[in-house]
């Protein structure tokens, strides 16, 4: 199997700068947790992340058959628990202009399947993904 490399370092007293390929993020915490708000936390960038793995593979999913796909979103939200801290559950609802209409379903599940990110974080959290539509 492949392995993937990414590294973070130290940008300043709150800030870090993670690297992967040729693309940084920059994660911090909010000044109100004695940061500088210059990006993301790192629990904030994990549900970024699980949007943007599933994004791709459903992107993916629908040019590889030919399904006109437009609009996609996906709002993800994490209930947190704080002894220690973690997510609990996270959820994930899906929508899109998709034609034909009757095919989004097929692929969020296709794309929900592929999705590194939710495959990793289905057995340690309660993870559901819907499909709204529009």
């Amino acid at each position: 199997m492949p392995t993937i490399h990414a590294s973070v370092r130290q940008l300043d007293h709150s800030a870090s700068l993670a690297d992967v390929r040729d693309h940084q993020l920059t994660i911090d915490r909010p000044e109100a947790k004695g940061g500088q708000d210059k990006g993301p936390m790192g629990g904030e960038a994990l549900l970024m992340g699980l949007g943007g793995c599933f994004m791709s593979n459903l992107l993916a999913a629908a040019q590889a058959r030919d399904i006109a796909l437009s609009d996609a979103r996906a709002d993800i939200e994490g209930d947190l628990a704080d002894a220690p801290p973690r997510y609990t559950a996270v959820r994930m609802r899906v929508s899109a202009d998709c034609e034909p209409a009757s095919e989004l379903a097929k692929l969020v599940t296709i794309a929900e399947r592929g999705c590194i990110v939710a495959n990793t974080l289905r057995p340690a959290v309660e993870l559901s993904v819907e499909c709204v539509q529009t």
